[in-house]
């Protein structure tokens, strides 16, 4: 392949892309890589960012990118979790091809290398317990020692094989193990268990097996066998790929074989990727599940509001490290609030209401203003906001007796309403306990947005929704869901209790029906932030929206 036949710029962008162009440029003629998740949880940022690192390199070489569910262990595997990752890849744009693979559909090929391993004298049976396993492969200063099964005969061996694939074994009475080195340097080289007894139905073949493939021997199989060129990975992995080779290298293979290539791991601040960590928060029934707004699954985060374009930015700005990279969170929240500047609706929302009564203006009286629908972008058009004698506004707006430096309503001061004319409170209305539920305001008529009053200035600018007009809704506020920093032994407690806030009076414009009708779904709330009808709960009926970022940030950019 080269780049006149291509049309595509073979300038290496990172260290595998650098790898990868100078493959192509001896001969390689298709360039294949893939993502293999274990089909026991759903996928999170992590994976996205393997995933947009193993699609791009394809992507760029018009090669081949294959999704490969990796079911090699019936005990943690499910057909929810395949069905909720092909719908994350599907939404994530990330082109498969006509259907994913499965590692499970290459169960006999793996039977029959690990039959030619033992007859190369290169696997034997063991029946050493795994605790015994431990105890032998010595330590990362001391050697190990050899097993008392491991100079078998391979006549014995295929015996004994035949008879674990026949069920003639319990769980974890025998294991097949490769015959390597137990005086390796690398641990993973010292017989690593390649096969091993699990009767438990399989959600693919039922129980057509009880023996199964581990993952260091099976992934390179099933790299070759689908022609993978570049087998991409986080460097977790780094000290398993003298294995991965040693599997490929001495099943006398006749085509090319993968290569695989490991690159950092990527971390964010605050935020728990692992599957196990995950597995724990949901099953612990504090979250909603796995598309529980707070997670950074896919699924949570779009149900959070996160959109494709704004993942990729952020994952295309971190790029491919060699090395771990933390990234703060914050950094994932600007190129959501990026991409939404110009796609959200904006309108006005009220989410913690108090009432304003505007005493000089008739009871029936309904006035139309004029309203942008995005701020950015004058592409988006108008609306027509209602305004009438009764409205709401942010709890939060007024202040009886405000410090120095407070520019919103107070009593005897005047704000701006949005859109509208200039607000002044003259009385306060309480309750028996004291709480304010009402203030008592006027408007000057004279003063309307757009008509180039310049009488007088003020200095706060609120938002605020009729009172007659408005529609109630919830709104959901989240926050960091750890207090502190989470380990795996005070995971649970290091939760958030206020990570979630709900506000089930607030109150929102009529238009919003109308943009539901016109499929919009993301919206920045005037002041608020920008917030997604809930693909779960929200409807025309029950407007539950979720925020999204907040519309301010301390994290800048680097130029």
């Amino acid at each position: 392949m080269s780049k006149e036949n291509t049309g595509i710029n073979l300038k290496p962008t990172n260290f595998i892309d650098k790898i990868v162009a100078e493959d192509v440029a001896n001969g390689l003629e298709e360039v294949v890589t893939r993502f293999p998740p274990e089909p026991n949880g759903f996928l999170h940022i992590g994976s996205a960012y393997a995933i947009n690192i193993s699609y791009s390199i394809a992507k760029k070489y018009n090669g081949r990118f294959n999704l490969r569910f990796d079911d090699t262990n019936p005990l943690k595997e499910d057909i929810s979790y395949v069905n909720a990752i092909i719908d994350d890849f599907k939404w994530l744009g990330v082109d498969f091809g006509d259907e994913p693979l499965y590692g499970s559909d290459y169960f006999e090929q793996m039977y029959e290398y690990a039959v030619y391993l033992i007859k190369k004298g290169k696997a034997y049976v063991c029946d050493l317990s795994p605790d015994e396993i431990r105890e032998y492969r010595g330590t990362l200063t001391e050697p190990g020692k050899n097993s008392p099964y491991r100079d078998r005969s391979v006549e014995e061996n295929l015996e004994l094989f035949e008879q674990m694939r026949a069920g003639k074994f319990a769980d974890g009475e025998k294991v097949l193990r490769a015959k390597i080195d137990m005086a390796s340097p690398n641990i993973v080289m010292r017989d690593p268990v390649i096969y091993r007894i699990i009767h438990a139905e399989h959600y693919r073949t039922g129980d057509q097996w009880c023996i199964y493939p581990m993952y260091d021997f099976a992934h390179p199989i099933q790299d070759y066998i689908e022609g993978i060129t570049h087998s991409l990975c986080s460097n977790e992995f780094v000290n398993n790929r003298e294995l991965y080779n040693w599997v490929l290298e001495n099943l006398d293979l006749p085509n090319r074989l993968p290569q695989q290539i490991e690159f950092g791991r990527l971390n964010i601040s605050g935020v728990v990727t692992s599957k196990r960590y995950l597995k724990q928060l949901v099953d612990s029934g504090y979250l909603e599940g796995w598309d529980d707004p707070r997670l950074p699954t896919i699924q949570g985060m779009r149900r959070r509001g996160y959109t494709q374009d704004a993942i990729f930015a952020f994952l295309n700005e971190i790029g491919v490290p060699k090395t771990e990279s933390t990234v703060d969170v914050e950094m994932l929240e600007y190129f959501v609030r990026q991409d939404l500047m110009e796609k959200a609706v904006c309108l006005m929302a009220v989410v913690d209401p108090i009432k304003v009564v505007i005493t000089n203006m008739d009871p029936d009286t309904v006035e139309y203003l004029d309203a942008d629908n995005n701020y950015k972008t004058d592409a988006m058009g108008t609306r027509k906001v209602p305004f009438t004698r009764e409205l709401y506004i942010e709890r939060e707006d007024f202040m009886e007796d405000p410090p120095k430096n407070y520019n919103r309503l107070t009593v005897g001061r005047e704000v701006r309403l949005k859109h509208a004319y200039y607000l002044k409170c003259n009385e306060v209305i309480k309750d028996e306990n004291g709480k304010i539920v009402e203030l008592r305001c006027t408007y000057d008529p004279e003063t309307k947005s757009g008509s180039g009053f310049s009488g007088r200035k003020v200095k706060g600018t609120i938002h605020w929704v009729s009172a007659k007009e408005a529609l109630r809704c919830t709104v959901r506020h989240y926050e960091p869901l750890f207090s502190n920093p989470p380990e795996e032994d005070n995971l649970l407690e290091s939760i958030n209790q206020n990570s979630r806030q709900d506000f089930t009076n607030a109150v929102i414009e009529p238009a919003i029906l109308n943009f539901i009708d016109q499929g919009a779904t993301h919206y920045q709330f005037l002041r608020n932030g920008f917030y997604v009808l809930d693909s779960k709960l929200g409807s025309k009926d029950n407007l539950v929206f979720n925020r999204i970022v907040h519309l301010k940030s301390s994290y800048r950019p680097q130029k």
